[in-house]
């Protein structure tokens, strides 16, 4: 299934309940929030007290996407906070074993993230056990990149493998230099859910923006 997931680092952050609600009403599926420390990526974005605030004006599903050193530490506080679904590194300081019990033991979706560098096969022996991998077509830390199609091989590996496992409904997102004119090709080599920060929150239309993606997405098949 085709999934449209607005980041709301790109958003206005003096509205952000209302920025976005008004995604839900674009048809978003769900909405993806960066989460950054400083150390793990070279940037600071928001923390815990943005997630609880977003959980209670809203009823979107939350991605987290934790770009910390510790997610083993932080990602149970996340899932307590509102997020639905947390989302790891599987570079980061912290065993991805550990990290994935920790957040399931909350009740909770977890994903594993993997940078432009990190081969696919890393995260081949947590498969089995994921709601969702996302694959960084940017380095992260930072909006504005441009997409890095040379990272379209390793979405084939992946959605190969979740297939040969039998899990044909493993979700794998792209997150970094989506729009119109790169999701097709994401799509077509095994993504299908997509992060987009200015694409979306950077129109005057909001539901235009969202359909317009998905239909340069679908133009792929």
């Amino acid at each position: 299934m085709l999934k449209i997931a607005p980041s709301i680092l790109s958003c206005d952050f003096a509205n952000l309940g209302k920025e976005v609600n008004d995604m839900k009403l674009a048809g978003a599926d769900l909405i993806h929030v960066d989460v950054m420390d400083g150390h793990f990526v070279p940037n600071i974005s928001l923390g815990l007290p943005v997630v609880a605030s977003l959980r209670k004006s809203t009823d979107m599903f939350l991605d987290v996407h934790l770009m910390i050193s510790d997610p083993l530490t932080y990602g149970p506080q996340f899932a307590d906070a509102g997020a639905d679904m947390v989302v790891f590194h599987i570079e980061s300081d912290s065993p991805p074993q550990a990290v994935i019990d920790a957040i399931k033991s909350k009740g909770k979706k977890v994903g594993i993230s993997l940078k432009p560098k990190t081969a696919a096969q890393e995260v081949f022996p947590y498969l089995d056990q994921l709601d969702m991998v996302l694959v960084m077509t940017v380095e992260p830390g930072f909006g504005g990149q441009k997409f890095m199609a040379d990272m379209c091989p390793k979405l084939e590996i992946i959605r190969r493998e979740c297939e040969r496992l039998g899990l044909l409904t493993m979700d794998i997102q792209v997150d970094g230099g989506i729009d119109n004119n790169t999701i097709a090709a994401a799509y077509s080599a095994g993504a299908n859910v997509f992060v987009a920060g200015s694409a979306l929150y950077g129109k005057p239309d909001y539901k235009k923006a969202v359909d317009e993606l998905r239909e340069h997405a679908r133009s792929a098949i």
